[in-house]
């Protein structure tokens, strides 16, 4: 009888490092395929096949070498400085949300923390202003705030004072405590919001800042969770006014306004105004406590 030896190949458990390349490298590409060259100021060319930008479109854009971007999209095991960072989540024209993402997979520190979306142009915070004494914000479709005006940014709290990682209408809608006390029709908000997020995320599905978000949300709210599970949908485009009892001006009954920044949905402006005559003067008495500056204080 022939007796045969077989040896177990050694079975390679990826790491933690391994796991975050892997994850940086699928995020870098995601990011790369969804940007038009018309977006960046490229020629589309007659033989494009590449979804979004080439591989060495970003490294021209990033300054970087293309073989180096190459690796870094491969997973390699290669040394990323923060500054390189910092020029791949211009040249992809990052978020707040996923520059922060961006910089987590590279276990990197960010060094402008603050940094604001590439798509908040100039001309986007003139308009901003423009809009006081009306609340204003831009958010993604993910309902992180990219920017603001100084009504809104005192309409549910004090907006400035929170962290840039919670300034996302979601998180805050179910975490914060002076959102979800303001919101007088803050359980019927909550139930809409849910419901559009998990229609907006069916096109975001396997993102990881997505992912990031709802395991936030799911963790930290019992509210979330029960919501979640009930799967409903709602379109991104139906809203309802808000009506908010803020501490120092009163009762507040808003319409919402949304419009797209770009030739296609995601980033929005959103405006609110007054739904009758009491609201709009509450609101200018808001935008004197937003240009008073201080705390607690009301120029009345």
């Amino acid at each position: 009888m022939t007796t045969m030896t077989f040896e177990r190949s050694a079975v390679l458990v990826p790491t933690a490092d391994d796991v975050r390349r892997q994850e940086l490298a699928a995020f870098l590409r995601s990011r790369r395929e969804r940007i038009t060259p018309e977006q960046v100021g490229l020629p589309r060319g007659p033989r494009r096949r590449t979804p979004g930008l080439r591989r060495e479109e970003v490294a021209q854009l990033a300054a970087v070498g293309v073989t180096w971007y190459t690796w870094l999209e491969q997973a390699r095991d290669i040394q990323v400085s923060s500054q390189v960072l910092d020029a791949l989540a211009r040249a992809l024209l990052l978020d707040r949300g996923e520059r922060g993402h961006l910089f987590a997979l590279a276990n990197a520190v960010d060094p402008l923390p603050g940094t604001d979306s590439a798509g908040i142009t100039p001309a986007l915070r003139e308009m901003l202003e423009a809009l006081e004494p009306l609340p204003a914000c831009v958010q993604n479709a993910r309902y992180d705030i990219l920017a603001h005006n100084r009504s809104y940014g005192r309409l549910m709290g004090d907006l400035d004072a929170l962290p840039p990682e919670n300034r996302n209408c979601l998180w805050l809608h179910f975490t914060d405590p002076v959102w979800r006390a303001t919101a007088l029709n803050g359980e019927e908000a909550r139930r809409a919001m849910a419901a559009k997020f998990r229609a907006a995320m069916a096109e975001h599905i396997a993102e990881p800042a997505w992912k990031c978000l709802l395991r936030r949300l799911l963790e930290a709210s019992a509210d979330f969770r029960e919501l979640w599970a009930r799967h409903e949908i709602m379109p991104v485009d139906d809203h309802k006014a808000a009506i908010l009892q803020h501490s120092r001006v009163g009762l507040l009954r808003l319409n919402h306004t949304s419009l797209w920044t770009g030739p296609n949905p995601g980033t929005r402006l959103i405006t609110f105004t007054p739904a009758d005559e009491d609201t709009r003067a509450a609101l200018h008495r808001l935008h004197a406590l937003a240009l008073d500056g201080e705390r607690g204080t009301c120029a009345e």
